[in-house]
């Protein structure tokens, strides 16, 4: 997938936050590879890679056009019994490559939407107009030479524009023993620890993460 692509006035870019959304109590989609798309100039609309939407999804037969992304295939939410009408889209023919094997779920269809593990309100955040320190449930792991010197499951995660997710982990996961401290204090992230990822190996869920 290209990091940026655009048709019209239409942006789109990978995302790198863990996003959620719940309808009653249950789950309906949960991503760590969103798609950041800029239907509207102001901020932008998360897209579900289609195997990461876990409720059963029913086509309604109805289509919606639009003039950049094309036609949408409109479904339905099943939810046990429940059904939330008309509630995901997908563009399976969209100029747009990358929307093509993705599902919009209409963000006020839903009770809660989840960044991480913070709920999040109204719309999706602009990445690039704010820097969102975010608690989070991920597993993470970082590694010197083979060596365990961090793991915990209550990281926080540091979005900033244009960089890389930061992970920062609290001190009793870390192996103090092999570090070194410095005066530098950050806020919300005090008292917690952030690895240079180009000199260490970061796992998350189990995952390696790139050096960079």
């Amino acid at each position: 997938m290209s990091s940026q692509t655009s048709a019209g006035r239409v942006r789109v870019q990978p995302g790198w936050k863990r996003v959620r959304a719940y309808w009653a109590g249950e789950l309906i989609a949960d991503t760590t590879q969103p798609l950041l798309v800029w239907e509207s100039p102001h901020y932008p609309t998360y897209y579900f890679p289609l195997d990461d939407v876990l409720a059963e999804l029913r086509p309604t037969g109805d289509t919606e056009h639009s003039p950049s992304r094309g036609d949408a295939q409109l479904y339905d939410i099943h939810v046990g019994r429940h059904i939330v009408a008309k509630a995901a889209l997908r563009y399976p023919s969209s100029p747009l490559e990358d929307l093509r094997d993705h599902v919009r779920i209409e963000w006020n269809r839903m009770d809660e939407w989840l960044e991480e593990d913070e709920p999040v309100y109204t719309h999706a955040r602009d990445p690039y107009t704010r820097v969102d320190i975010l608690s989070s449930s991920r597993h993470v792991e970082v590694r010197v030479d083979g060596i365990t010197v961090a793991d915990t499951h209550q990281p926080r995660v540091v979005f900033e524009t244009g960089l890389v997710p930061r992970f920062y982990v609290p001190m009793s996961a870390v192996r103090v023993d092999l570090l070194t401290p410095t005066a530098t204090i950050t806020q919300k992230i005090a008292g917690m620890v952030c690895f240079y990822r180009v000199r260490v190996d970061v796992l998350v869920d189990g995952q390696p993460v790139p050096r960079r």
